[in-house]
């Protein structure tokens, strides 16, 4: 007769030794250089480096160091140039509007999806 504490002990080393489940993509994702999101939004490579470094602006770092955008992240450029110069906003500042400003159309969002109309305030 087999030691049923044997089994136990092999079945519980083949599921620790078991490796993490690794997901793929199945198309890869096209990443942006720092010079073509530079030249697609017409600002100068420094300040598009300033964004990823005051976390306005999404980046990666490539194979070589260098970074990587999002193929969205010219027009997240515009954005900001746009309440820079419209509103007169420091970077700072421009941080909380943008995160509003996406916290805005996630609610519009669900609105739209329950059916609910955004015209009529919920205290009439």
């Amino acid at each position: 007769m087999s030691d049923p504490r044997v089994g136990a002990r092999q079945a519980s080393r083949l599921t620790a030794a078991a490796p993490a489940r690794v997901r793929y993509a199945m198309v890869p994702v096209p990443r942006l250089s720092l010079g073509t999101v530079a030249r697609r939004s017409g600002v100068h490579p420094d300040l598009i480096r300033r964004f990823v470094a005051l976390g306005l602006v999404e980046a990666e770092r490539d194979a070589s160091g260098g970074l990587a955008f999002a193929p969205t992240a010219p027009a997240v450029v515009a954005r900001i140039q746009r309440l820079r110069t419209g509103l007169c906003l420091n970077y700072a500042s421009i941080g909380l509007v943008l995160d509003l400003l996406d916290r805005i159309s996630l609610l519009e969002a669900a609105l739209r999806r329950t059916g609910t109309r955004s015209e009529t305030p919920p205290w009439t």
